[in-house]
């Protein structure tokens, strides 16, 4: 199954590892990549993850790595990843139009 992340959730990876990598640059490049490997988990079994409760949607799912949520939405041939924020914090994207 193909990952596709959109620009929104590339440029969370980025956030969040320029934030870790202010006290540990090594520390945020493994973080970053767990978080590139648990987006290729999720789509190897897409349907595992759990609906978004804020959308309530069928087809937009996330899973969870340490306190961040990794946004999805199904594909035919894979998963686009929407956002990946901290798990606490109200979802950073409107409801995606297909």
């Amino acid at each position: 199954m193909k990952v596709r992340w959109s620009s929104r959730s590339l440029k969370d990876l980025r956030e969040i590892g320029d934030f870790i990598r202010r006290d540990n640059p090594a520390a945020a490049r493994r973080w970053v990549h767990s978080l590139q490997e648990r987006a290729r988990k999720a789509a190897s079994l897409p349907r595992a993850g759990r609906v978004v409760p804020e959308l309530d949607l069928d087809n937009v799912r996330e899973v969870f790595l340490g306190n961040y949520r990794i946004v999805y939405r199904l594909r035919e041939n894979g998963i686009e990843i929407l956002t990946v924020s901290e798990g606490h914090r109200l979802l950073p994207i409107d409801p995606p139009e297909d």
